[in-house]
């Protein structure tokens, strides 16, 4: 046999398996199809489960357009479209296939009309048809879907897509789905109480409420399961929510952290009561937006980088400002707390209405980048990326800075003004510039405090005013000076407002803490962690 005559021997043996080829499924749905616009909504909620238990992937493109209200039926013959307007013309779309069938006029076709019982059918349908679908995600959102429904004619559907499902995960998610549907159903009531074991185990608020409305209509033994697993999952809820606080209460103590630790250097090393230090992380908060302003104008593509490029610059900014505010005020009035406070107080509303003048008063956007935004789950714990990073670096600022303080000499002479102002100066430390760059050095770490507070807080002319108390009882709590004493008594007040908010309110609980510091200091003056030296303890 030649070349050309095999050919044509596979040609032919390839038409006669075509020709044996059923119809296509499209040609098979297509009169399910135009029974959506044939009677009153019960009949169109019939015709939607017919339409959902052919499995049909191309099903759930015709469920989609009639519940975006883009179906249509042709009066002449009954035969139903996607009916998309161009113009004055209306162009007809087979919904299975999605190719175009002619046009018609206005008057020529009739919407086919939804209420939300018929949009609950949908999405009930919808979520069976993907059910089978070989992307694990859209059948991962199947599952949801019927979860949440709880509809008990997808048992069946549910039932097969376990039996042929081979992901774990996703398989258990349609156990627990076929659950909450038994759950609704007339099936006996073992296999009811043995669903409520299922929801028991997964638990969640998503399972607690389905429980509570099945408890209403229960009896016997099924309603005894049902009241004991919703005492399960509501103990096991409030151990949840307690980790959710611990959380929030860590997040907010190293906002808490960032902000007080620079004044914690200031206070401790010059006993200057600063009150225009939250001023310079209003000053890091405004210097990330003209970063991002500029990055958004100039090189949009560099937006992820924003805050790498805008701390060191907060950082040099707010520093050189607290430079010139010790050199120029606060140098002179060394010994006078009192007038120091005033007059860093005075700087403080300088400083604010200067903000407001060049940048205006309303609040300004810092966006985040793209590795701060989004969340995660552990369980029921919701962590956002942008708390996470913050809690990194302030935890990273920590170490850096005692390192710092340990292992440089400007930490050497610092901490021996701290200790021993005079026998520092004997020993020819230039005590007056250890402590401009000391006043410097903690407004520089303020001043990246407010780069950290810009992606969590509102950037305006008040935002440091939001923190200064808080971060003046930080540092008395833990103990002037001390940074192991700051980083401790941070995460203790975050943590502890966090678990009085829910009782008592945001200003009570507030209240209450301070209440709590004035307490402990009556104790404790020096606060957590004392410092030692001779001029210290004199």
């Amino acid at each position: 046999m030649t070349r050309f005559g095999a050919f044509l021997t596979v040609l032919l043996a390839a038409l006669v398996l075509l020709a044996a080829v059923p119809r296509s499924e499209a040609a098979e749905i297509r009169p399910l199809v135009d029974a959506l616009g044939k009677g009153g909504y019960s009949e169109l909620d019939a015709a939607i489960g017919a339409l959902a238990a052919t499995g049909d992937p191309a099903a759930a493109n015709v469920l989609q357009a009639l519940g975006d209200g883009t179906l249509q039926v042709r009066k002449s013959d009954g035969a139903v479209f996607i009916v998309r307007e161009t113009g004055g013309s209306f162009t007809l779309v087979d919904p299975v296939t999605g190719a175009e069938a002619g046009t018609e006029s206005r008057g020529g076709l009739e919407r086919i009309r939804v209420n939300n019982r018929v949009r609950r059918t949908i999405a009930a349908a919808m979520g069976s048809l993907t059910l089978m679908s070989p992307e694990i995600s859209q059948r991962r959102a199947a599952v949801e879907t019927i979860f949440r429904s709880g509809d008990p004619t997808q048992l069946p559907l549910l039932d097969e897509a376990i039996a042929r499902e081979s992901d774990p995960a996703v398989k258990q998610a349609m156990v627990e789905a076929r659950a909450s549907a038994v759950l609704k159903s007339d099936r006996p009531e073992a296999d009811k109480i043995a669903a409520v074991d299922t929801l028991r185990t997964r638990g969640g608020q998503d399972a607690l409420a389905l429980l509570t409305a099945a408890s209403g209509t229960a009896t016997g033994a099924l309603k005894a399961a049902i009241d004991e697993a919703i005492g399960t999952i509501e103990g096991t809820l409030r151990l949840w929510q307690g980790a959710q606080n611990i959380w929030y209460g860590l997040s907010l103590g190293s906002v808490l952290l960032l902000a007080a630790i620079g004044l914690a250097i200031t206070f401790g090393v010059m006993g200057v009561i600063n009150m225009a230090h939250g001023e310079m992380v209003m000053i890091g908060a405004y210097t990330t937006f003209v970063v991002q302003e500029f990055i958004r104008t100039s090189a949009p593509w560099l937006f992820d980088w924003s805050l790498a490029i805008a701390l060191p610059l907060a950082f040099l900014v707010a520093g050189a400002v607290g430079v010139a505010i010790e050199r120029g005020v606060i140098r002179f009035l060394y010994g006078r707390p009192l007038e120091t406070l005033l007059a860093t107080w005075g700087l403080s509303l300088i400083l604010q209405q200067g903000v407001r003048t060049i940048f205006g008063p309303t609040n300004r956007q810092v966006g985040n980048p793209s590795w701060m935004s989004g969340s995660f789950q552990i369980g029921e714990l919701a962590i956002t990326y942008n708390r996470m990073w913050i809690i990194v670096f302030a935890l990273a600022v920590f170490a850096i800075l005692i390192l710092v303080l340990r292992y440089t000499p400007f930490g050497l002479q610092m901490r021996a003004v701290t200790q021993n102002r005079p026998m520092a100066s004997s020993m020819g430390i230039r005590t007056p510039w250890v402590d401009a760059f000391t006043f410097g050095l903690g407004s520089g770490i303020a001043g990246i405090a407010g780069v950290a507070l810009s992606q969590v807080d509102n950037v305006s002319p008040d935002l440091g005013q939001s923190y200064i108390i808080d971060s003046f009882m930080v540092v008395v709590f833990g103990g002037v000076g001390n940074l192991w004493g700051t980083l401790v008594g941070a995460l203790t007040l975050g943590v502890a407002n966090k678990f009085i908010e829910p009782f008592a309110g945001a200003v009570l609980g507030k209240i209450l803490v301070l209440v709590f510091i004035i307490l402990f200091i009556q104790k404790r003056p020096r606060g957590l962690f004392a410092l030692k030296g001779r001029a210290v303890e004199a």
